[in-house]
């Protein structure tokens, strides 16, 4: 029996509630048997100077999946030396798992950007994509997307329905370093691992280990 499965990939730099809410609704939408979180090694696309060590990304996303049914997580790309790409993940979960169907979670924005990713026919070979309207991408401008990329690489999109949650992981990481409130952001035992590791404080550094006064971001 086929099993349907979600990936629900990203920075994680720190995971939030819009993240977890994308998961949930894809799972119910679609009926997925699962989601797994695959945090990203090193993401080519963006700035390394500002993404945490990801065994640290990796540890607060796992706190925040904890006791949801259904979610799980993978160290995929933490373990890979080198830059993370999308299309050899999904490449080595098929073969791994043949007997799956994955369905590739984003936000629409993501769908729009997609065709200039790496190899995008080899993402579409080997996955279903879940597209939720979301970060300023109405749902008209996702479907036109949709439609081009599945005419240019014969891709199965599905448009997830809309629920937009105005949260990001590079505003939570700016309002810790100003020592605002994150509260109702991201889980509590998130919020209480960033406080116990003091991390995001600094512009810079990726490390664990943060020597400045510690405060409580609650």
């Amino acid at each position: 029996m086929v099993k349907k499965i979600g990936i629900m990939g990203g920075t994680f730099n720190p995971i939030h509630f819009g993240h977890l809410l994308l998961a949930q609704q894809a799972k119910e939408t679609l009926n997925l048997d699962e989601i797994i979180f695959i945090p990203s090694g090193n993401p080519y696309m963006k700035d390394a100077a500002h993404v945490l060590n990801g065994k640290i990304r990796l540890e607060m996303t796992a706190l925040a999946i904890k006791g949801y049914p259904g979610f799980g997580i993978s160290s995929i790309e933490i373990d890979k030396d080198g830059p993370s790409y999308t299309y050899e993940t999904l490449m080595q979960l098929r073969l791994e798992n043949p007997l799956c169907h994955y369905f590739f979670i984003v936000g629409a924005d993501s769908l729009l950007a997609m065709g200039t990713w790496k190899h995008p026919e080899k993402i579409f070979q080997n996955c279903s994509l879940a597209a939720a309207v979301r970060g300023g991408v109405f749902e008209d401008q996702a479907k036109e997307a949709a439609a081009d990329l599945t005419r240019r690489f014969n891709a199965d999109i599905h448009i997830l329905p809309s629920r937009f949650i105005d949260l990001s992981s590079s505003e939570i990481r700016e309002r810790i370093k100003n020592r605002k409130p994150i509260r109702y952001m991201l889980p509590e035992n998130v919020i209480e691992y960033i406080d116990t590791h003091q991390l995001y404080l600094s512009t810079h550094g990726n490390s664990i280990e943060n020597k400045q006064e510690r405060v409580d971001f609650q």
